[in-house]
């Protein structure tokens, strides 16, 4: 019999239109319901400004979940960017990369796998450099590598100065 659920996957969750909480753990209940996934981990919930954005727009509500999957990289982002279409998300409307966005989901850490294609870069390529992604991620994973990275809490004295609150 195959193993089935083999695969750590990591997820950033990020909204800052509309009631930001609420979508977030609507997101992660509607995450939830897809067969190919278990063992969900959510990590409490975060409120931080916008980075490298105009500061002028509402802060981000974050947070991260981990997950046991059958889905391979490619199929779970699609599956992710179609959960964005369905909380109101249009990527067309995104120009300016950081723009305000009813709902983010990002492909963050997928086993041990290294990849750049069109749709997916794993390791997310600023992982690292995001208090956003890493105070809630080493909530739910204190130990938590990173291919290329290593150790990902020795990052958290780069990103320091990046405001962040935890609200949950």
């Amino acid at each position: 019999m195959p193993a089935l659920l083999s695969h750590l996957a990591v997820i950033g969750l990020g909204a800052n239109l509309g009631d930001a909480g609420q979508t977030l753990q609507q997101a992660v209940q509607a995450l939830q319901s897809n067969a190919g996934t278990a063992n969900w981990q959510v990590s409490p919930l975060y409120r931080t400004a916008p980075i490298g954005a105009d500061e002028a727009q509402p802060d981000y509500i974050n947070g991260v979940a981990t997950f046991r999957t059958d889905l391979s990289p490619e199929a779970l982002m699609l599956w992710l960017l179609e959960t964005e279409r369905h909380f109101g998300r249009d990527r067309s409307h995104d120009v300016a990369r950081n723009s305000p966005r009813t709902l983010d989901l990002d492909l963050l850490l997928y086993d041990e796998i290294t990849m750049d294609t069109p749709l997916l870069v794993l390791p997310h390529p600023r992982l690292h450099e995001r208090a956003f992604v890493l105070r809630p991620l080493l909530d739910v994973l204190p130990a938590c590598r990173a291919p290329g990275l290593g150790q990902l809490n020795q990052y958290l004295p780069q990103v320091a100065d990046q405001a962040i609150e935890r609200i949950n």
